[in-house]
């Protein structure tokens, strides 16, 4: 089993704990909806009319 300082650099888990953000508005590019895949499954993120999003499987 490998630790984490055994990987290389691009895959290593990040050190700090403050999450990622994206902005919706960079993912959806102008469009009400987008697919995302991921680990082998595709996901859509939707903009509602009532500026919500959801993520459906």
């Amino acid at each position: 089993m490998s630790s984490p300082s055994d990987l290389p650099t691009n895959k290593r888990p990040p050190t700090d704990a403050a999450p990622h953000r994206i902005a919706a508005e960079q993912l959806l590019q102008g469009r009400r909806s987008v697919e995302i895949a991921y680990n082998g499954q595709t996901y859509r993120l939707l903009a509602t009319k009532n500026g919500k999003l959801i993520l459906q499987k």
